[in-house]
């Protein structure tokens, strides 16, 4: 286990997540077809090659969960209860195959349950490609232990 209890987690803390990933076309046509998500701007270089972005793009959702993928260790492995939400998802920029995905996030907010038990903790995970731009930001929130 390798995630943070509730107490860990502090307001404005910020973590770089050192693990990265590489989107291989194969990454982006599995999920596709997991998710039966045939969009053509994904899986048709030619259809793709007359859209402003010239070449296929990864599917939004998958960069997303690799973002969420990318912080669990350092954020929620083994202290989670359940993932509760996901808000405010943003996509400023696109991610081909071939670019490298790392993330970081920013803790928002935090608070116990009414019973005193666990916390509620809401972060901003924010996802960058090679160049440092920003491909997916959003918000997660997630129930999470307290240390026994």
């Amino acid at each position: 286990m390798t995630g943070l209890y509730y107490e860990e987690f502090e307001v404005g803390q910020t973590i770089d997540h050192e693990k990265r990933r590489t989107v291989s076309e194969s990454d982006n046509q599995r999920f596709c077809d997991m998710t039966m998500n045939q969009q053509p701007l994904h899986l048709d270089g030619e259809f793709a090659a007359e859209t402003d972005f010239e070449r296929r793009l990864v599917n939004g959702l998958y960069t997303m969960s690799l973002a969420v993928g990318l912080s669990i260790p350092d954020t929620t492995d083994g202290t989670i209860v359940a993932n509760l939400s996901y808000d405010d998802v943003e996509h400023p920029a696109p991610v081909f195959h071939g670019d490298t995905v790392r993330a970081r996030t920013t803790v928002v907010d935090k608070r116990e349950t009414s019973d005193g038990e666990r916390g509620v903790v809401t972060m901003r995970v924010e996802a960058f490609n090679q160049d440092d731009d920003l491909v997916c930001s959003f918000e997660r929130t997630a129930l999470s232990l307290k240390r026994p």
